[in-house]
């Protein structure tokens, strides 16, 4: 582990964001285990939200069971690290709210919440799984709002 890495766990239990994602793996009947890159694997997440395959908290990489062959995907987990290094520079919770303000944001000009969303982007969109879509544009016609693809 390198000394950024050891001092993004830190700030994350220091944030509460790494507490928050043990006590959610706990709750949701996860299995814990040392990842790479001072992250800790939580495999088995079966609750609905989020639908993502895998998801981060502080320095805990929550995997749904039937995604847990990913844990080993190193693509994802630099990935899943970007995203704990944004809960450590956003000093911890914060970063969800805005991190769910992003994704309404993308939501709206994409129809995808990751396309658009600075943290994906800053993250490795195709590194987490996600595709690029193309931007929304609105044209009014008269009283009705249309949205066509930019090209």
């Amino acid at each position: 582990m390198t000394a950024a890495e050891r001092l993004r766990r830190l700030l994350n239990w220091i944030n509460l964001s790494s507490l928050l994602g043990i006590g959610t793996a706990r709750l949701a009947r996860c299995t814990l285990r040392n990842g790479p890159r001072g992250l800790i694997i939580a495999d088995g997440y079966s609750w609905p939200l989020p639908k993502a395959a895998a998801f981060t908290l502080g320095n805990v990489v929550l995997f749904r069971s039937s995604a847990a062959h990913l844990a080993n995907n190193p693509a994802l987990l630099r990935h899943e690290a970007r995203h704990s290094s944004q809960y450590a520079a956003c000093l911890g919770l914060p970063f969800l709210p805005l991190y769910f303000a992003a994704a309404g944001w993308s939501l709206l000009r994409t129809g995808d919440p990751a396309s658009r969303n600075p943290f994906e982007r800053h993250a490795g969109l195709h590194e987490g799984g996600y595709t690029e879509r193309p931007l929304r544009s609105r044209t009014a016609k008269s009283t009705k709002v249309r949205w066509r693809v930019r090209r």
